[in-house]
């Protein structure tokens, strides 16, 4: 709301003699999952915690084209200072959340979870990992001090895989370890230490299909990287029993919404 109001408020509202009270209701212009909602409530309670707002779903459902979400009712200046906020929140948690479901409809039946990344908005991490969860997804870690996840660029600087990650056991305070391989050959190297979860990146089908036999007893197994609704479901019938998706979050296309006014 301080992006909308800072320096000098709702100069063209103000515009508006009258401040009677209106109803108000959202529309959805797009088949989605549904997401937001109690944050477009409180949008509108931060302008006036008189207004009602009623909803008419409830977060995670399917709804269809055209669908009335929720009902505002209150005066007219307030609900008008807070509709863009309102409907940004809901734009955005049900883009994420649509579109993650679609990536879990894929991998059905598969014993597969689909898993975000912190390819998130800046500070808009928090919402964004909710519309996964309301799609069926599930989070991965959500800031770089949940867990210890060895990539590339840190092996690559520290020079021996096998060492980073038998310091990162040795130092791990009951954190979980998770460790990125780009290749068979990488994995072979720290194969049989005590870690978590190892993560294959870019890797074919069929490699991917070896490493996660290679692993079976040792460690839980991810995909990541260039994972689409094409190949999902190829990726998952590996056998790997996570995949890691930047897409969900950072490329969600948002819901289109729309807020109708009833004199």
């Amino acid at each position: 709301m301080s992006e909308d109001l800072r320096p000098a408020g709702d100069i063209t509202t103000r515009l508006i003699k009258n401040n009677k009270k209106i109803k108000a209701k959202i529309i959805s212009n797009e088949n989605c999952i549904i997401g937001g909602l109690n944050f477009a409530k409180e949008t509108f309670k931060y302008s006036d915690r008189k207004i009602v707002f009623k909803t008419k779903t409830k977060d995670g459902n399917k709804i269809k084209k055209g669908k009335v979400i929720a009902t505002i009712y209150g005066k007219s200046k307030a609900i008008l200072k807070s509709e863009r906020t309102a409907l940004n929140f809901i734009s955005l948690i049900s883009g994420v959340a649509t579109m993650t479901k679609k990536f879990v409809d894929k991998v059905k039946g598969k014993n597969c979870k689909i898993c975000c990344t912190r390819k998130t908005a800046p500070n808009l991490r928090l919402i964004q990992k909710y519309g996964v969860r309301l799609g069926g997804g599930f989070n991965h870690r959500f800031n770089l001090s949940d867990e210890v996840l060895i990539k590339d660029n840190h092996i690559a600087i520290h020079g021996n895989i096998e060492k980073l990650v038998r310091r990162a056991i040795k130092n791990k305070k009951g954190k979980k370890i998770t460790v990125e391989v780009d290749n068979l050959n990488q994995f072979k190297k720290i194969k049989g230490l005590k870690f978590n979860r190892i993560l294959f990146d870019n890797m074919s089908p069929k490699n991917l299909k070896k490493g996660v036999k290679v692993s079976k007893g040792f460690y839980e197994t991810e995909a990541s990287g260039g994972i689409t609704l094409q190949n999902v479901k190829k990726i998952a019938s590996t056998g790997v029993r996570r995949i890691s998706i930047g897409k969900i979050t950072n490329s969600a296309k948002a819901v289109d919404f729309k807020l109708e006014i009833s004199i």
